[in-house]
């Protein structure tokens, strides 16, 4: 039988192979918390290599994914579908193995981590759908929602500000199910830290609310203490202060800034195996080890346990029962349909003069009540986002609830709900003024690498935000979202293009969604029936020219009534224009090319009107076309005026429309 020992040399031995191999990679932070995951994932963890998606299987999480192969090892040794090919192609072109853990990949992984500090924000993420999952299933003698999330995390994600503002919330949740591993070695690339980073982590994690102690990292029985220690409690998360070394068992290297994030080079390798006394060739394990780390066994049996304890509460509580499962699944409720059909079709009638913000506060109203999973929140604009309704009860981990105010931090509230989403069970949205996307964008990028359904709404989308002056007036913000590849923004132009909107973002499984809504009233109007499906498909003729189009205008959100006004003019000056609104780019362009050329015929010239940068319409309009739009930032005055000053009027739209012409 292995010793703890050697069952986690196997870690280092894999690591500095396919490190060196590669000739690209970190196999410092692997090295050294090898001894603290072999006792997390052999005596603690409850997961199983068999079935990746057990819905209550705990969370693993590697907030320090530049150590990915860690976890590699990790799902490789105990009996994940991860062969030791991938592991050998570590770098490598469509390797499981990719440079960072991305999710997808390979089984195990729950979350691309990428940038440092949205591993830890991910995994308060995790943590905060398990309480609230908890708190809505569970039932006295069925707790079918109990498990741990765990965290491994360095020294850069604890520099990073996002770890503040997810670590607080924890702190302020009490999320007793969130487990973290600080890697306390002393080094990032740069070397020793002493010169950037000497923050008292214990007393910062203290001060947050945190359960924190304090081990060497290479003591198994010590690291297992401080674990069983944090699992029993269950009003704070923990943080366990790992002291380590850096690249462990490296005679030359370890300690020291030189192994964090290169190859050890194949002397050191040999040196490392006769410190370690481990003697099998590059990627090769003993049946021993294997046998040592395998957990397909003990975990299909921690499944099935589960499982006889959900069939027990689904004989008591069937609707429960079938509601997890639907909701663990991803799946909308089987009314979806007919209801939110007929929300649409209500409100196009209504035809009402709102801004988008408030025809969105409408729409979740209506959605809230269809949608159990349904998870509002807000980072503290609740009032002014408007995300809130009736039927939603507030929560702050102290009592049950659907909608959360996050404080000022939106980067977190955008990583926590990537990890909210991950989970499962959820479709978390949250709001912030649109300006302060650019705080987010790194999480609205996560999310949409990842593919996950989560929801941003950003209201107070342009100059018509007013008063607050040019640091509050997102000019060039729409245009930066739409370039985030898989993110689908909308910017609606009426409150039956938001209906709409709403419904595509909450049906869309494969990618997230950007709502982008106004803060000014915007002319209601009601559609033809068939609109809808061209609202769908993210661009529509709205209104159709006078026999054939001199000239189509593109118009998004606010600026589409002053493309319609247009027409008439136009008309008196012999001038036929067709208005198409575009309320989604993302979506229209993966139209067929067909649809696409029914609603902007090619050959005929055109026009952009929205109020943002113009060079983003170029793709659409053509250097030949004309783009109403703003290239510098904006004034403080009243919405209104700043329309005016900036010519976003329907006589401007006329003049670059005959100037194109």
């Amino acid at each position: 039988m292995a010793t703890r020992r050697h069952l986690a040399n196997a870690i280092r031995a894999l690591t500095m192979d396919a490190v060196q191999k590669a000739k690209s990679g970190h196999p410092g932070a692997p090295m050294g918390m090898a001894d603290i995951a072999e006792v997390l994932w052999n005596d603690h963890m409850n997961h199983n290599p068999t079935n990746p998606q057990w819905a209550d299987r705990d969370r693993f999480v590697l907030s320090n994914g530049h150590g990915s192969m860690l976890i590699y090892s990790l799902l490789h040794l105990s009996g994940y579908e991860l062969p030791m090919s991938s592991l050998s192609s570590f770098r490598q072109l469509h390797s499981q193995c990719a440079g960072h853990p991305e999710y997808g990949y390979a089984p195990g992984i729950e979350t691309t981590t990428g940038p440092l500090g949205q591993g830890i924000t991910n995994g308060v993420g995790f943590a905060m759908a398990e309480k609230l999952m908890a708190d809505q299933f569970n039932k006295p003698g069925h707790d079918i929602v109990n498990h741990n999330t765990y965290v491994f995390l360095g020294d850069g994600c604890l520099m990073e500000g996002i770890s503040h503002e997810a670590c607080a919330l924890a702190g302020t949740w009490g999320l007793g199910n969130l487990i973290a591993f600080w890697d306390d070695n002393n080094i990032s690339i740069d070397g020793e830290i002493e010169g950037w980073y000497t923050d008292d982590t214990v007393k910062r994690f203290e001060a947050y609310g945190w359960h924190v102690v304090s081990v060497d990292g290479h003591d198994a029985d010590a690291i297992n203490k401080a674990i069983e220690e944090a699992k029993a409690v269950k009003d704070k998360p923990s943080m366990i202060c790992c002291k380590t070394i850096i690249g462990f068992g490296s005679p030359n290297k370890s300690g020291t800034h030189d192994c964090h994030g290169a190859a050890l080079g194949d002397e050191e390798i040999a040196l490392v195996r006769k410190e370690l006394n481990w003697d099998a060739a590059p990627f090769e394990i003993p049946a021993d080890v294997y046998e040592g780390w395998d957990a397909k066994a003990s975990g299909a049996s921690k499944e099935a346990a589960w499982d006889a304890k959900f069939e027990a509460y689904a004989k008591e509580f069937p609707e429960l029962a079938a509601e997890f499962t639907r909701r663990m699944a991803g799946d909308l409720p089987a009314n979806w349909k007919e209801a939110t059909d007929a929300f649409i079709a209500e409100t196009n009638e209504a035809g009402a003069t709102l801004a988008s913000r408030q025809a969105s506060q409408k729409t979740i109203a209506a959605y809230a009540p269809l949608l159990p999973e349904f998870l509002g929140g807000s980072a503290d604009l609740t009032g002014s986002n408007l995300t809130s309704c009736d039927s939603f009860k507030h929560v702050s981990g102290k009592e049950p609830g659907n909608y959360i105010s996050y404080g000022v931090r939106e980067f977190g509230m955008y990583a926590i709900m990537n990890g909210m989403s991950l989970h499962g069970g959820l479709i978390p949205f949250g709001g912030t003024f649109h300006m302060f996307s650019d705080y987010a964008k790194s999480a609205f990028r996560m999310a949409a690498l990842m593919k996950v359904r989560s929801i941003a709404v950003l209201t107070h989308d342009s100059i018509g935000q007013g008063e607050d002056g040019p640091t509050h007036q997102p000019i060039e913000n729409t245009s930066a979202m739409r370039l985030i590849p898989n993110m689908d923004v909308w910017r609606p132009s009426d409150a039956t293009e938001v209906a709409v909107a709403w419904t595509c973002a909450v049906e869309r499984k494969d990618g997230p969604s950007s709502l982008i809504l106004s803060r000014q009233g915007i002319a209601g109007r009601t559609h033809d029936t068939a609109d809808f499906d061209g609202m769908r498909k993210g661009a529509y003729v709205l209104v159709e020219a006078k026999g054939n189009a001199d000239v189509i205008i593109i118009a998004t959100g606010s600026e589409v009534d002053l493309a319609v006004q247009a027409v008439d003019v136009l008309a008196t000056d012999g001038i036929s224009a067709r208005v198409v609104s575009m309320p989604s780019t993302n979506v229209f362009d993966r139209q067929d090319q067909a649809y696409k050329d029914s609603v902007l015929t090619p050959g005929v010239k055109r026009v952009a009107v929205e109020a943002g940068v113009t060079d983003f319409w170029r793709k659409y309009v053509g250097l030949e076309g004309g783009v109403v739009g703003i290239d510098t930032f904006g004034e403080s005055a009243p919405g209104g005026v700043l329309m005016e000053h900036f010519g976003f009027t329907v006589e401007n739209v006329v003049k670059v429309v005959k100037e194109t012409v």
